[in-house]
C-alpha cells in the first residue's frame, strides 16, 4: 500500500485514468460490435455506416493510448475488407 502522500495522490490518478481508459476501451468495442453485426446481417449500406463512425472511435483510441496505432489500421482494414466481401 502506498506509505507517502505523493505515492497516495498517484494510487488515485491511475485509478481515474483506469477507469477513463476503460470506458474508452468499451466504446470502441461497441462501434466495432456493430459493424459485426451489420455484417453478420447481410446489410451493406448500414455496415458501411457503422465503419464510418467505427473507424472514428477506433482511430481516436490509438490516439489517446488505449491502443498501437498498428493494431487500429488493422482493425479498420479488417472491416473493410468484410463489408467489401459482401458485394
Amino acid at each position: 500500500m502506498a506509505n507517502t502522500r505523493s505515492a497516495k495522490k498517484m494510487v488515485r490518478k491511475i485509478a481515474t485514468r483506469t477507469a477513463v481508459n476503460m470506458a474508452r476501451r468499451s466504446r470502441m468495442r461497441t462501434y466495432e460490435r456493430k459493424v459485426h453485426e451489420a455484417i453478420e446481417a447481410g446489410d451493406k449500406a448500414a455496415a458501411q455506416t457503422a465503419l464510418r463512425d467505427a473507424q472514428i472511435e477506433i482511430m481516436r483510441a490509438a490516439g489517446k493510448g488505449i491502443i498501437h496505432k498498428n493494431t487500429s489500421a488493422r482493425k479498420v482494414s479488417r472491416l473493410n475488407s468484410r463489408i467489401k466481401a459482401m458485394a
